[in-house]
């Protein structure tokens, strides 16, 4: 599984969307969906 698939599992499993995710992160939406 590649980190990309592995962020978006992790992500699904907590519940967060792209955008609370990159909020949390300090980053971008676009960021997160790169």
């Amino acid at each position: 599984m590649d980190i990309s698939n592995q962020i978006k599992t992790r992500r699904e499993a907590m519940g967060l969307s792209q955008e609370q995710l990159a909020e949390k992160l300090y980053v971008s939406r676009q960021t997160i969906s790169n």
